[in-house]
């Protein structure tokens, strides 16, 4: 898309208006760092528009504090207080999901992100947010957890104006397939191909 122009035009029988806001479900996947980096650089968007934000995170540890999180508990603070941008819920899953944070089995671990994707399928449902950030979503789709098929179809069907941008590695095909937009990161060269570790700031 050269210079922000489409490439075509669609028999949709949608006005440009229309078609310009329909919301969108954005995947993130590939194997090189900056999925969830561009994902949440899309919601610092969302909510200077005003945009009600629910991040919900399926794989980092629940002790760990990421900056993202920081930044984004602060933003929901400052629209608290001042009105200014939208909402935001932070929301993750580490050894079990965020409503239970206990140490268990797999089966525990998969059975409580079922319970996470119904709670964001109940939102989905009540049009809760109009940004939801599913990151590392992917991995309890590829490991059996929760069914692809089930998630497409709720996000394929959603109402109002809600964006969804998932990420992580080895995206299921049916999800690129259902997707309006994929990005794959792609390795070039990473500092830990010279041994370096990751740094803070960089990584967290």
């Amino acid at each position: 898309m050269p210079e922000g122009r489409v490439t075509a035009v669609p028999d949709d029988g949608l006005s440009t208006r229309e078609r310009r806001n329909r919301p969108l479900l954005i995947v993130h996947t590939g194997e090189m760092k900056g999925k969830s980096t561009a994902a949440f650089g899309l919601a610092l968007r969302g909510w200077h528009q005003g945009w009600s934000i629910g991040v919900f995170q399926f794989v980092k540890s629940a002790k760990w504090k990421v900056g993202e999180e920081a930044a984004f508990r602060a933003l929901g603070r400052l629209h608290a207080q001042t009105g200014e941008g939208g909402p935001v819920e932070w929301h993750k899953m580490g050894e079990g999901w965020s409503w239970a944070r206990k140490r268990g089995t797999e089966d525990d671990h998969a059975a409580q992100a079922v319970e996470g994707w119904r709670e964001i399928r109940r939102r989905i449902e009540a049009r809760t947010h109009q940004l939801y950030v599913l990151d590392e979503f992917t991995y309890p789709l590829k490991w059996g957890w929760i069914d692809p098929a089930e998630v497409v179809e709720a996000l394929t069907r959603r109402e109002g104006h809600q964006h969804v941008v998932i990420t992580g590695r080895d995206a299921p095909a049916a999800l690129v397939e259902a997707a309006d937009l994929v990005m794959e990161t792609t390795k070039v060269k990473h500092p830990m191909d010279a041994g370096q570790k990751g740094q803070r700031g960089i990584e967290w």
